[in-house]
């Protein structure tokens, strides 16, 4: 039961996407369109507004699946959003993610010259995400989006992929995926949800997710102007990462006496094991049941872990999301946390084999947040890619930092730590784009922008 002080969030308001998990197993697709047009853009709009899915009753059996809406900066400028609403978004949103290279760590092979069409271009307007329970169902959401613009002759199509869930419920790298998202104040109806916040995680206020509520500062969202476009909206920070998971396995068996030594090394730089057991819980061996308990496997912290003897300071999860290893240090983590709704796209690398088979493989992730600079920007210039607020220099993270083979990964050990030299880059970044996830009230605003009584 909500305590008094706790704001009820309009659900039915809120996109689906920010609040709730993808179905399992999970189908689904991403499109992106292009306008060039404005009164074509708004028209297209109003026909796709009624099948957005609000956050409320996305559990009902005869959806078939679900759509989320977004919009770049240039997206809303094709839409002929008025200019001092445009100005009153952040420098970030503003500037876009390929522009925020610098800060982001994206150069060498992750550059935005790099990526793949359309990203880092102003062409990417508006990004559609579709999540369905199966491929049928999935076809239906999908004819619907294509109806909005298909007599639309300025209203394009310029980028489509697929995505879908990998055996086991598992990433490309092997590991059980998906597993944490912070609890956010007031959404869950526990009725309809099994997640719950644990007792080392206490709810995160819903203002740092969503616009309109108090946040951890006990502020409210200003900004862009006017409310009708901001109420119940987010941040969305869209990474798409290609995977070299034959480059992780042949790291891991040059550094490895034992099939077995493998396994703690890959749980040593991801921070579990890959049934999703937490070293913090299970530090010497894989517990599966752990793993797949989802009351437990993310009820830990590191503060009886302060020398990372367990968890390694710099393993992938425990520097994305510190929990109270930071507890006296001058950083809230409570301010640089975001939701991740993850995806994965291709097919699995067949268990044992050690070379590339040329297939394209990784994962999407949308990093929702209603402040960009101090949630998705913040963990990935200074948690992820720089070592110092673990006293590690510059040791970024050893599974999705910017490596390039002059990677350093520290296990701490008694009596005498090891560190691991040459990591390549697993990951490479083939695009992201920052936009903006409005309310379903603020979709109908932008839509009536241009009427006469507007």
């Amino acid at each position: 039961m909500l305590k008094p002080s706790t704001p009820a969030l309009d659900v039915s308001d809120i996109q689906a996407t920010v609040l709730r998990p993808r179905p399992s197993p999970y189908v689904g697709e991403y499109v992106v369109l292009r306008i060039d047009d404005a009164a074509q853009g708004r028209e297209m709009l109003r026909r796709i507004i009624p099948h957005v899915a609000p956050a409320d009753e996305w559990w009902v059996p005869s959806l078939p699946g679900w759509l989320g809406i977004a919009f770049t900066y240039q997206g809303l400028k094709a839409l002929g959003l008025p200019q001092a609403s445009l100005d009153s978004f952040p420098i970030e949103f503003r500037q876009g993610m390929a522009a925020r290279a610098a800060i982001l760590h994206d150069f060498g092979g992750n550059a935005p010259s790099n990526w793949e069409y359309p990203f880092g271009n102003s062409e990417m307007h508006v990004a559609l995400a579709v999540y369905s329970d199966n491929e049928q169902h999935l076809g239906e959401v999908l004819e619907r989006a294509r109806q909005s613009h298909h007599d639309l002759a300025h209203v394009s199509v310029v980028y489509r992929m697929r995505f879908n869930e990998l055996p086991g419920g598992r990433n490309p790298f092997g590991f059980r995926d998906g597993l944490h998202n912070p609890h956010v104040e007031g959404s869950v109806a526990e009725e309809h949800i099994a997640l719950v916040a644990t007792a080392s995680e206490p709810p995160i206020k819903a203002g740092e997710f969503v616009m309109g509520y108090p946040d951890e500062l006990g502020q409210i969202v200003q900004a862009p102007i006017p409310e009708e476009l901001r109420h119940n909206g987010t941040f969305v920070a869209f990474r798409k990462f290609q995977m070299d998971v034959a480059a992780f396995r042949n790291y891991l068996r040059t550094q490895a006496a034992s099939p077995e030594e493998e396994e703690l090394l890959a749980a040593k730089m991801i921070g579990r094991w890959r049934s999703g057991a937490p070293l913090a819980l299970a530090p010497e061996h894989d517990d599966p049941t752990l793993g797949g308990d989802t009351n437990r496997n993310n009820d830990f912290g590191y503060a009886d872990d302060m020398k990372g003897l367990k968890c390694p300071f710099s393993a992938h999860i425990r520097r994305i999301n510190p929990r109270d290893a930071l507890k006296d240090d001058v950083v809230d983590v409570n301010l640089h946390k975001f939701l991740r709704r993850g995806t994965n796209y291709g097919s699995a690398l067949p268990e044992g084999v050690l070379e590339d088979d040329g297939a394209e493989r990784g994962g999407v992730f949308l990093l929702i947040g209603a402040h960009l600079q101090r949630q998705f920007e913040f963990v990935q210039s200074q948690w992820a890619t720089d070592g110092n607020f673990i006293s590690h220099g510059t040791e970024q993270d050893p599974v999705i930092g910017n490596n390039d083979g002059e990677g350093v990964f520290t296990i701490p050990k008694v009596p005498v730590r090891r560190r691991l030299h040459g990591l390549p880059s697993f990951v490479s970044v083939r695009g992201g784009e920052y936009c903006f996830m409005p309310g379903l009230r603020a979709l109908q605003w932008i839509a009536r922008l241009g009427d006469d009584t507007g």
